[in-house]
């Protein structure tokens, strides 16, 4: 069934969609892709960015400025609306949300200690977060947790349009052409995977995590045709099956590139931009 809730953004019908996978705070390589896309971007797309803007990488305040100001720059052209430009949520923004909760969880000093080994200790440090101070947080106690990360909120707030963004993450997207044409097969973009046996609005941590078995998906999900995700959790790569598609060119901690690839209605990825991280060497494969 297709989803109305408002944690998952509609895309109607666009004419053709862009997504852009992780990034882990690779903001100069993010800017690249930014001017090569702004040439190929047109009235009627869409452009979704499937996660994983925040860990690993040492740009990571730069990383969402850069995705702000694209935005503006995207949606200022005649024809481009701003629910057009959406940005979903990936596993290191779960864990940073989970680390702004890190009072009421709990086994906070072992929650605290995975999230730092998994990418969180760069975003933290982007936003002036001292570690030790977290630990000694987690030993003190509540109160001490929730005094520190009130201190990380606010050095969010600081950075202009930071807490909106985080705010405005979606869960998933999906286009809408059933609207005009009943049998059409919808396309669902998502970060990391879903758990086939379920409806979308109870995916959950399946979205974020994944689901063992995505790439072996043979079958629409509900009215899905195909699924598209920005993360694979197992190993990066472009892939492309009967039904999933898997956009992750290793940009990161992998030390691949970052994509940029363009479907069609039909599912279908007709155009690539490639921006490489050794010397942001890019280019255009039709």
């Amino acid at each position: 069934m297709l989803a109305v809730d408002e944690k998952f953004a509609n895309l109607a019908m666009p004419q053709r969609i862009w997504v852009i996978p992780s990034i882990y705070g690779e903001a100069a390589m993010l800017s690249t892709l930014h001017d090569r896309l702004a040439e190929a971007f047109r009235p009627g797309d869409r452009l979704v960015y499937t996660g994983n803007y925040l860990g690993y990488g040492n740009s990571i305040i730069e990383t969402i400025d850069e995705l702000l100001r694209f935005r503006l720059h995207i949606i200022a052209q005649r024809g481009v609306f701003a629910s057009d430009v959406v940005y979903l949520r990936g596993q290191q923004e779960e864990i940073w949300q989970k680390l702004l909760l890190l009072h009421f969880a709990p086994q906070p000093a072992q929650n605290f200690a995975w999230m730092l080994d998994n990418g969180a200790a760069a975003t933290l440090a982007a936003y002036s977060g001292v570690a030790m101070r977290g630990i000694a947080a987690t030993r003190e106690g509540p109160v001490a947790m929730a005094k520190w990360t009130n201190a990380l909120r606010q050095q969010i707030r600081d950075h202009a349009g930071h807490e909106k963004f985080f705010t405005a993450l979606r869960r998933a997207a999906f286009t809408h052409y059933r609207r005009h044409w009943p049998d059409a097969a919808e396309l669902l973009f998502v970060h990391a995977g879903l758990n086939p046996g379920i409806p979308l609005p109870a995916q959950g941590d399946y979205l974020w995590w994944g689901h063992g078995g995505f790439e072996k998906i043979d079958a629409p999900y509900f009215y899905y045709g195909r699924i598209i995700r920005g993360y694979d959790p197992v190993a990066p790569g472009l892939k492309i099956n009967p039904v999933t598609t898997t956009v992750d060119g290793g940009c990161g901690p992998n030390g691949g590139a970052l994509l940029a690839v363009c479907f069609a209605p039909d599912g279908q990825a007709i155009s690539h931009i490639i921006v490489e991280p050794a010397c942001n060497h890019q280019r255009l494969l039709a």
